[in-house]
């Protein structure tokens, strides 16, 4: 109704019209600018808050298809996200829910945000546009990489991931870390202190390992600062875990323990003799989870998803602002 112009193209199109940007993009102190919307009734939008159609989610599941991904590209979002931020000397944009709250506040309370908060909500803005679109180049990237020989890659590397936890420290005390991406889709923690940056470094080293075995037979092995140290593998896990540990019975003291299958009680026994900083397993039986719960400086978790099947490449930083 506000633009005058109806919504077409099974909803393709429908805030990209000048009633929608001129009225966020226009310079309020310019007089020119003043004068030009005003002349085609375009009105000022002071606030601007879009949820983005769920495109990451939406290829989150393995089974999407490629009309689906495309579907929920959204474009009219964005676009008003994008022509908001630009002129957020005075227009408020929000694109996150969590910042409803600080909005409403300040709106109610003296009838406009402040310059401050407009500036953050703006860099925010361009920080989730830049992913967003990242998100869609790097999914179809590896859908029409699928067409291409398997030489071919990208000729541009996109790397975007929100922070999801911040780390107690680095490799080192002294060094600062955080985790950031889909980490918590892949793994999930049941027991223990939170994973460090070197406990996380160790399991993800851990189960690429372990998941290039077929669960039967169970195969089980035995990780210190990224290196395997031994790997088992037997009809039964606890008879894996033998074989693994007969390879050097001194590495695996604070290691990282891995396997391919639900480790049962009897294996989480014969662990437990030892001290062990993380076991990474496919599951864990009720029994060998009330066992090893009873160590507290054990960390336990559980491989959801199959880490080797996220991304069709590995990257690797080697400084000087490259990557392989």
């Amino acid at each position: 109704d506000y633009t005058g112009f109806p919504e077409m193209l099974d909803g393709r199109v429908k805030t990209l019209h000048p009633m929608v940007h001129g009225g966020l993009l226009y310079l309020r102190e310019n007089d020119e600018h003043v004068a030009t919307p005003k002349k085609h009734g375009i009105k000022p939008i002071d606030l601007v808050v879009v949820n983005l159609y769920p495109f990451e989610q939406t290829v989150a599941n393995p089974n999407v298809t490629l009309e689906d991904a495309i579907e929920n590209i959204d474009i009219g979002g964005p676009s008003m996200l994008r022509s908001a931020a630009k002129n957020h000397q005075t227009v408020t944009v929000v694109v996150d829910p969590a910042d409803y709250g600080r909005v409403a506040d300040q709106v109610s309370s003296g009838g406009e945000t402040t310059l401050e908060l407009r500036r953050e909500l703006a860099v925010k803005v361009y920080s989730r546009t830049s992913a967003y679109d990242g998100a869609i180049a790097l999914h179809l990237a590896n859908v029409y990489a699928a067409e291409q020989p398997e030489t071919d890659l990208p000729d541009k590397l996109v790397v975007r991931a929100d922070k999801t936890q911040d780390l107690r420290y680095g490799e080192n005390p002294h060094q600062r870390a955080a985790l950031y991406g889909r980490f918590g889709e892949f793994y999930e923690q049941l027991h223990g202190k939170a994973l460090s940056y070197n406990n996380i470094l160790d399991l993800t080293a851990a189960a690429h390992l372990i998941v290039e075995y077929d669960a039967d037979p169970p195969t089980l092995a035995i990780l210190k600062h990224t290196n395997p140290c031994g790997l088992g593998q037997a009809e039964a896990l606890a008879e894996a875990w033998d074989k693994a540990f007969a390879t050097d019975k001194q590495a695996p003291f604070g290691g990282i323990i891995a396997c391919n299958t639900a480790l049962d009680l009897a294996t989480a026994e014969q662990i437990s003799e030892i001290f062990t900083e993380v076991i990474v397993a496919t599951d864990f039986s009720e029994e060998a989870l009330g066992l090893l719960q009873q160590k507290k400086n054990l960390r336990l978790v559980k491989l959801k998803l199959n880490p080797a099947n996220a991304v069709p490449w590995d990257v690797r930083s080697v400084g000087a602002e490259s990557f392989l």
